[in-house]
């Protein structure tokens, strides 16, 4: 591209490992202890209610900051200063929770952490963007997510055994290990092999491109349909895990870190295969079907969970879990930079639809426990299973609307397609 002289196409591809890296080791890093807390919490004498309550208010920071993130992720030409920043946030905030165990510090925490969250995802969405421009995207982000679904797994099962040996402050440093490795694979891309213009989504053919303004996010229809389908499966989705180790732990049948190390290796596991087959999937048929499978896994997952709250449960509750997962983890981000292609608001985009998502994440820990504690763990996870229903019906009576913007064949026309799409009119032009 003529506006970014400095950007090389061959050096960028030769730059790929720091970033599957990147992806790699961010996992354990962007999370610190996050999937633990329920447990850990727990062991303080917490009760399920008030967990769920202060990891809403991580969602909610995490939700609020969504757009603003992606904007400045749009904006910067400082995307990998930011990765670094974000993620040396969460570390701290995890070793506040080791420090202590009072509610607003526990809260101040989790919502340090949600924050960090919101910048990190559209930062390395960018990265990658930049780095590989849109005809590769959907084969670098599927490799991605891989990568990262293999880092969960084995940091993971690094801190379940290092928690069950030493105790949760061994989970805390393993995360930080990570983090430094995170650090210096960021730091190997080189910032002349990302190309910002491409990053953000502008027109890769004008070199004099400007960005739309932000109300081609609202103006959106078939985003504004992506986001809504979301919210509903994040709702039911975000707190099934945590309650499912909470009500097996409860009830004295297994080791809490150990266990809780199971259920993330399990799901995480069958998310790398997902993420790897929805990557062929988006490239030969689209993104339509890849998600509609990914809303219909909840239902029966929460149906499972209900009846088999035993150890041994964890291995088809959290398979289903990788699937649902590991199946969206390449779609949504894929599907929001083919919709808003042209616009220069990808990331922008990437932090609507994050907070769409965190809306009904953040809710949903509250609701879950509360049920829980109220009624008891089965009917929560028949209830959390069931707003999946919304996000299928959705997009079943959206199925017209959508499915040009699912299309693989959007790869080649995208930039016409997106503008097109965002005034709610099928492109004509696009392929069948």
């Amino acid at each position: 591209m003529t506006s970014q002289g400095a950007f090389s196409p061959v050096r960028a591809s030769s730059r790929l490992w720091p970033l599957l890296s990147l992806n790699f080791f961010m996992a354990d890093f962007q999370a610190g202890i996050g999937p633990f807390l329920g447990v850990y919490l727990l062991a303080h004498g917490w009760q399920s209610g008030l967990v769920g309550t202060v990891m809403t208010i991580g969602g909610v920071a995490g939700m609020l900051m969504g757009v603003p993130a992606g904007a400045l992720i749009d904006q910067t030409r400082r995307k990998r200063f930011w990765v670094i920043v974000a993620g040396v946030c969460t570390i701290a905030a995890s070793a506040i929770i080791l420090l202590s165990q009072e509610f607003w510090l526990v809260a101040g925490s989790q919502i340090a952490t949600g924050a960090s969250g919101a910048v990190i995802i559209p930062a390395v969405t960018g990265i990658t963007l930049g780095m590989v421009h849109q005809k590769g995207f959907v084969r670098q982000n599927g490799l991605n997510q891989a990568f990262n679904h293999a880092g969960n797994m084995v940091g993971a099962g690094l801190s379940g055994l290092l928690g069950w040996k030493f105790g949760f402050p061994a989970v805390f440093a393993l995360a930080a290990v990570f983090g430094a490795f995170s650090i210096a694979s960021v730091l190997m891309i080189p910032p002349k092999a990302i190309d910002h213009a491409a990053a953000r989504g502008l027109k890769e053919d004008d070199a004099d491109a400007k960005a739309s303004g932000f109300r081609v996010l609202v103006e959106s229809k078939p985003l504004l349909v992506l986001a809504v389908a979301l919210a509903a499966f994040h709702l039911g989705n975000a707190a099934m895990l945590p309650l499912y180790g909470m009500a097996v732990v409860s009830n004295a049948q297994s080791n809490g870190p150990w266990f809780v190390a199971l259920t993330v290796v399990v799901a995480q596991g069958t998310m790398i295969i997902a993420s790897l087959i929805a990557m062929r999937m988006a490239e030969r048929e689209g993104y339509w079907l890849v998600l509609f499978i990914s809303f219909i896994a909840l239902p029966i997952r929460g149906l499972i969970a209900s009846q088999l709250m035993v150890p041994w449960g964890v291995y088809p509750v959290q398979l289903l879990d990788g699937v649902g997962a590991g199946l969206q983890s390449v779609a949504v981000p894929g599907l929001v930079a083919r919709i808003l292609n042209g616009t220069g608001r990808i990331n922008a985009g990437q932090g609507a639809i994050a907070t769409m998502q965190g809306l009904g994440a953040a809710l949903s820990p509250a609701l879950g426990g509360w049920i829980a504690q109220l009624f008891g763990y089965g009917v929560a996870f028949v209830v959390l299973g069931c707003f999946a229903i919304i996000s299928i019906a959705v997009w079943l009576g959206f199925r017209g609307l959508l499915k040009a913007g699912c299309s693989g064949s959007w790869l080649e026309n995208a930039s016409l397609a997106a503008a097109q799409e965002v005034r709610g009119v099928e492109p004509k032009d696009a392929k069948r």
